[in-house]
């Protein structure tokens, strides 16, 4: 069931630009030489292709899309497909950028893609979406491939979507390629572990963050912003760990219990009610926008770009923000969380679990052996936790925020791979 996120808001920054303007304060505390950073800061490849499709009503709609490809320096580049109708190539650009970090900062070895239809797939039929998916595959048959360019689910789009992709090129090419792309079904080569991966990636990154906090998870309170697949899953392994769920929000509204809300009954009764809480009756509704802003110790922002901005940042009560979203938190708020002392565990590490586990599927579809969920936890976790503590550790020799700490960390990987490869 695919999952709709809360709209963005309207004022919301230019995604690039938000992240380059990091990327520019970690490039200056690096030193960054100027070949390097002008090579660092621009996609690779940008592809908009022109899509016509066959609707059901026999007309033909035309839809673009976009492949960015932000770095291949680390490897081939990785990185989702968004289909949602207010898609555009900055958004596309910072999240294939963001892709290139979150894999340095892991340290496997991708480099940054990202993927995107400007289209509204929840108006769409399930034949009308097969048909945009290998028409975009077919516009893109020389970008993919197993060492060039592997495609992944993002917003909109699911292991049903990643099913086709693969079949598609798959055809092109006369035999069955597993490893082009990763969040497919299991029957088709997906991996154990996979659906749960990029929650289970923040609630290690918060399990992390909380003891370096001094904060006991049994006597802490959180709320996450977001009850698709990364909030759902992110709320359940906390609570399993002790942390009380105060607050849950999706598209339908925010919903509060002051004695925590039993996650794993909102899971049920969301999955029931084709991927929504509306009507949910284990909480209260509340103000969505004081769901953010609510007395809790840990906030867990896992919907969309830009929720925390400068026009609410200054009533977060939170004592850890935990980004499970990609881009959740505005350039321009940044400078207030720090002086306030929020610890912040940004995008690039906290929900980097993805892609960990989608880079382990590709290794199993390369070796064509499967490993078991234990297996799969077991080293996604140990990645996850070794990540923070690199980065924890270049936030404490730099003096800087967590967020700087994972740009520093990550573009450093990136420069002197690109200087061992010797450069251009």
């Amino acid at each position: 069931m695919l999952y709709k996120e809360p709209a963005p808001i309207k004022d919301r920054e230019n995604p690039f630009e938000s992240m380059m303007s990091r990327f520019n304060v970690a490039a200056e505390v690096l030193g960054l030489d100027e070949e390097v950073y002008n090579v660092l800061k621009s996609p690779t490849r940008q592809v908009i292709v022109n899509i016509p499709v066959t609707m059901d009503d026999g007309k033909v709609r035309v839809f673009e899309g976009f492949r960015v490809m932000h770095s291949n320096i680390l490897g081939p580049s990785k990185g989702g497909i968004r289909y949602a109708p207010d898609v555009f190539l900055d958004e596309v650009k910072a999240l294939a950028a963001w892709m290139t970090w979150k894999c340095a900062v892991v340290d496997i070895p991708y480099g940054g893609a990202k993927g995107g239809i400007i289209c509204d797939p929840y108006s769409m039929s399930a034949g009308e979406i097969e048909r945009l998916t290998r028409a975009y595959t077919n516009s893109l048959i020389d970008i993919f491939g197993p060492d060039r360019d592997i495609p992944a689910p993002d917003m909109g789009t699911g292991p049903r979507e990643m099913a086709w992709l693969m079949d598609e090129y798959s055809k092109t090419r006369g035999s069955t390629e597993h490893a082009v792309v990763t969040g497919k079904p299991l029957v088709l080569g997906g991996s154990l572990g996979r659906v749960e991966a990029t929650g289970r990636g923040v609630m290690v990154s918060a399990m992390a963050a909380m003891d370096k906090l001094g904060m006991d998870p049994n006597k802490s309170t959180a709320v996450v912003q977001g009850f698709g697949n990364v909030g759902a899953w992110a709320a359940k392994l906390m609570a399993e760990r002790g942390v009380k769920i105060l607050g849950i929000s999706d598209v339908s509204g925010a919903y509060w219990n002051d004695n925590g809300i039993d996650i794993e009954a909102a899971i049920e009764f969301k999955n029931e009610h084709n991927g929504r809480l509306e009507g949910y009756k284990g909480a209260e509704l509340m103000d969505p926008n004081e769901l953010l802003t609510a007395k809790v110790d840990v906030l867990v922002p896992a919907a969309v770009e830009d929720v925390i901005t400068i026009h609410n940042v200054d009533k977060i009560q939170a004592r850890l923000i935990v980004e499970g979203a990609n881009g959740p938190t505005s350039y321009k708020a940044d400078s207030i969380i720090n002086e306030k002392g929020i610890m912040v565990v940004p995008d690039i590490l906290a929900n980097s679990g993805g892609v960990t586990v989608s880079y382990f599927e590709w290794v199993q579809n390369r070796m064509g052996f499967k490993w078991t969920l234990q297996r799969v936890n077991e080293r996604a976790e140990r990645i996850m936790n070794e990540a923070f503590e690199r980065v924890y550790a270049a936030s404490q020799k730099y003096n800087v925020p967590m967020r700087i700490a994972a740009y520093i960390v990550a573009i450093d990987k990136v420069a002197m791979t690109y200087k061992y490869r010797g450069g251009f």
